[in-house]
């Protein structure tokens, strides 16, 4: 038998970026919070000292951030029509775990959707009519706009001190930023980083093509900053080490550098972690969750009862734990029916290489979100009459570090292996560059979540099936970004350029991107969403389910603005509207 534990006011499953900044702002209004994490207590000066090597074969060949696959993992499929196996290797997307999550490993690239990608349905429809969008894609508006979500990007980006450059300032265009972007009421909070060889070359032949390019807007802080909390970042060292590292110079903001050390000395929070959550309870009429079941790191079944219950855990373990504790109608693509499970999405990416005789780069120099990029081609920035796809994606060079086991591009026509393909890399290593696409991917029928009937992890539960698979729409669209980017690399004036187009059916083995989204998303209609616009569960009013979960499909961003932005948007409504409405439903049906 369980045992049972006091009763607090929330209760979160999972601790990355969205139950950090969730927890602080419910304790901040007066709550008891208990976050329950499934992996270790991971803190900057302890675990990420830069003391420490930052070993490429430890942190990114071995793993040491990233989830357990022989405890968890997932089964992956193209169609319904294969047979799924599971993932036994991290590979397109890397799982974190542990305190703090994928944040901890992330870039720092800090996006704002552009207005019309959060009404993707109607925008498209508006301006291009229904033959736009086939029957079997269910892309959905989102039931926010920029507008709602603006001032909740703000305090996202002022958390983290994002480095950048405004390209619309209530509603006038600024030199040298985006001018694609919504508009912003204000500066960002700190200057662009510094900006290297590679990408500056990059932004000028891109503006001799009549582009608009802009520094990358980045949680890698360009000089020393303090938070509106109070904590301290220090400034970027360039080392090239932040995508799929820690960083222990406090210079890329994560849960750890911007909120913990204010959050950990609250009262009112608990953390636990080392603890799964197996289930969330619910009442007998199923219509109340009343707190969560987990398994302690002695493996002591634990129920902690709570009067509000909020996933704050990773997309896929967020889906997961909803089915596994028969909360939402399952998602049927052959019906086209319920709600859990559905408008699974992703990312698709491509790259050109550019080589160089007589420019000595440097690559291994680098930052998280350190490049140039331009927006021209994003979203619905441009017109897409007779393209045959919609959605698009941004265009730019991102200079994260050459880390020298990962990274070494050759030209066509050199040997995989042998002599001659290490001296092509010797030959080539500090002269090659790689300006990248990473585009939009519309939610289709066909590609969804749901429980493996086969396969099971180690406690026994069904392990969440993924099919996906890019459509024709996501074809089209990267190889016209490829295309895009192939002139700008032309232009740059190197020995030759190697364009790297996505092809054929997504493949789980190479690194892409963990921009997984979906699975529970937000909408204005109980049958085709599983929360409301505040990301309140429709049928379980005191259950909120964070994250990119909620999005009705993806965009040409990352994810994490919005992600941030939502929780924000979600907290505010919980603290100014839900807490008073006696945990009430804030959107009536």
């Amino acid at each position: 038998m369980a045992t049972k534990l006091p009763s607090v006011d929330a209760v979160l499953v999972g601790f990355g970026w969205t139950g950090a900044i969730m927890a602080q702002e419910l304790t901040e209004a007066g709550l008891n919070v208990v976050a329950i994490e499934r992996g270790d207590w991971r803190d900057t000066p302890t675990d990420f000292s830069p003391a420490y090597a930052q070993d490429e074969l430890r942190y990114y060949w071995r793993h040491e951030l990233f989830q357990r696959l022989n405890h968890d993992t997932l089964t992956i499929r193209n169609r319904t029509n294969q047979t799924a196996l599971p993932m036994r290797q991290l590979g397109s997307f890397l799982l974190g775990s542990g305190v703090g999550g994928a944040g901890v490993h992330w870039n720092g690239q800090v996006w704002r959707f552009l207005p019309s990608d959060l009404k993707a349905r109607s925008h498209n429809l508006d301006r291009y009519g229904k033959a736009a969008i086939p029957a079997e894609m269910t892309i959905q508006d989102y039931p926010v706009s920029y507008d709602d979500l603006e001032p909740h990007y703000d305090k996202f980006e002022y958390l983290c001190g994002v480095s950048g450059k405004a390209g619309n300032l209530k509603g006038v265009i600024q030199p040298g930023g985006d001018p694609f972007e919504g508009p912003r009421q204000r500066e960002y909070p700190n200057p662009p980083l510094d900006m290297p060889y590679a990408p500056t070359l990059f932004g000028k032949a891109a503006a001799e093509l009549g582009r608009h390019p802009f520094p990358h807007p980045a949680a890698n802080a360009s000089r020393a900053y303090t938070n509106p909390l109070g904590v301290q970042l220090g400034p970027c060292t360039y080392c090239g080490f932040c995508e799929k590292y820690a960083c222990g110079n406090y210079s890329k903001a994560t849960a750890q550098t911007t909120i913990l050390p204010v959050l950990m000395r609250r009262k009112t929070f608990t953390l636990r972690t080392n603890c799964e959550v197996t289930k969330i309870n619910l009442s007998a009429d199923g219509k109340t969750a009343t707190g969560v079941t987990y398994l302690d790191e002695t493996g002591q079944e634990i129920e902690q009862p709570a009067e509000m219950v909020i996933l704050s855990a990773y997309i896929l373990h967020n889906v997961r734990l909803l089915l596994l504790s028969g909360i939402g109608k399952p998602y049927d693509p052959a019906t086209g029916e319920g709600v859990v499970g559905r408008n699974y999405a992703y990312q698709i990416t491509s790259s050109v290489n550019v080589f160089f005789d007589d420019k000595i780069l440097n690559p291994f120099v680098g930052a998280g979100a350190l490049g140039t990029m331009i927006n021209d081609f994003n979203g619905d920035n441009f017109d897409h009459s007779g393209l045959g796809f919609i959605g698009g994606g941004y265009v730019g060079l991102m200079q994260t570090g050459a880390r020298p086991i990962e990274t070494h591009p050759v030209p066509t026509g050199t040997p995989s292996w042998g002599a001659d393909w290490k001296t092509a890399i010797a030959r080539d290593y500090l002269k090659t560059t790689t300006v990248s696409t990473h585009g939009a991917v519309m939610a289709h029928r066909g590609n969804y979540l749901d429980l493996d009937p086969t396969y099971r992890d180690a406690l026994g539960r069904p392990l969440l099936r993924m099919t996906f698979d890019f459509t024709d729409n996501e074809h089209r669209m990267s190889d016209y970004l490829t295309d895009r980017a192939s002139e700008i690399a032309s232009a740059m004036g190197g020995r030759e350029i190697k364009a790297n187009p996505r092809k054929g059916s997504w493949d789980v083995v190479p690194y892409q991107t963990t921009h997984n989204t979906g699975g529970a998303i937000m909408g204005d209609d109980p049958k085709t969403s599983f929360t409301n616009k505040y990301l309140q569960s429709w049928d379980v009013p005191n259950l909120f389910v964070l994250g990119a979960t909620a999005f009705p499909q993806q965009s040409g961003y990352n994810p994490t603005g919005t992600v941030a932005a939502l929780t924000y948007y979600a907290a505010d409504a919980i603290k100014s509207r839900y807490l008073k409405a006696s945990h009430q439903p804030l959107v009536q049906t």
